[in-house]
């Protein structure tokens, strides 16, 4: 097996568990995220907001990030009859941070939320192959189990999937082929080693979100464990609906782990919980898409990598 190489990515300590709203501002700086190189027995803090009364449910980020502080402005909290308490949120309510969302009337991300510290061209980052993987062996299984409950069938008449952001390895099932499998990354030798593509291309979505693919052409796009480095999400995924066919899947998933250098701002400052939000906020501000869902298939919580899921599906009329 490859060497596992990237690092735990958690909120950095700094930033303070503010309640009822009261977030500072994302910054450049927010970037310092506490990361180590194995994972830490210490209990990882995400944050559960109740709504008291009948106020609508209202999910936002609870470690420095700016994203949900024009939400909140507007919301009960400030001015009707709610209030927002916060508390450990266990892992598995992972899959019902999106259920019954009310989202602010705007996209509510400001551009100093996509800084990273390493802003360096990612072409030199990434310049040198890594013949490595990103999360343990316990994740890697539990993320090829979902695939082969979710994939089209291996040979399936027509399909084309999209795995964005690819490498060496797209951990699909073993022997999975279809008669088209395009992989989209940064890095032309991983890319020519991973055994399932039929082509590939290499380019870098910071610099040009353009997908050089024609409309409704994918049945299919996975993305794993690199969502967490687009600067121009929104862009990207407006190019992701735009190939997709009507119906086709889009499928993101992520751990805890990552090149925090070269992870967004408002990645490295918050935590699980909130990253399922900020990847229903790109499906939902980009529209077109069915509303989002997360799934939670850690595989052994605490005792090894987490594993989610945030997925949606092109609408029939987008």
């Amino acid at each position: 097996m490859a060497t596992y190489l990237q690092s735990q990515c958690r909120p950095t300590p700094r930033f303070p568990l503010v309640l009822a709203g009261l977030y500072a501002s994302s910054t450049a700086n927010s970037v310092n995220a506490y990361c180590s190189s194995a994972p830490s027995s210490a209990p990882r803090i995400t944050q559960k907001w109740k709504t008291i009364g009948k106020t609508p449910r209202r999910l936002v980020l609870g470690f420095g990030a700016s994203f949900w502080a024009q939400s909140l402005n507007m919301s009960a909290p400030f001015g009707g009859s709610g209030k927002f308490l916060a508390s450990a949120r266990p892992s598995s309510s992972i899959d019902q941070v999106l259920k019954n969302v009310e989202w602010p009337e705007q996209f509510p991300f400001k551009d100093e939320d996509f800084l990273r510290f390493d802003e360096s061209p990612d072409s030199l980052f990434y310049e040198a192959p890594r013949f490595v993987t990103h999360i343990d062996d316990s994740a890697i299984r539990a993320l090829t189990k979902y695939y082969s409950e979710v994939l089209p069938p291996s040979n399936t008449p027509g399909v084309s999937i999209l795995d964005m952001c690819s490498s060496w390895v797209s951990h699909y099932p073993a022997g999975y082929k279809q008669e088209r499998i395009v992989g989209m990354g940064m890095n032309e030798d991983e890319l020519k080693r991973n055994p399932v593509l039929t082509e590939y291309v290499v380019q870098d979505l910071n610099v040009n979100p353009n997908l050089p693919f024609e409309d409704n052409s994918f049945d299919v796009i996975t993305n794993v464990v690199s969502v967490d480095y687009l600067t121009k999400p929104l862009d990207v995924f407006r190019e992701m609906r735009r190939i997709l066919k009507p119906g086709g899947l889009a499928i993101m998933s992520f751990s805890n782990r990552c090149f925090w250098t070269k992870a967004i701002s408002i990645w490295t400052s918050t935590g699980d919980t909130d990253h399922v939000m900020i990847i229903g906020a790109y499906f939902h501000y980009t529209g077109g898409f069915e509303p989002p869902q997360a799934v939670d298939i850690s595989p052994n919580p605490g005792r090894s990598d987490p594993m989610y899921i945030v997925y949606s599906r092109k609408l029939n009329t987008a």
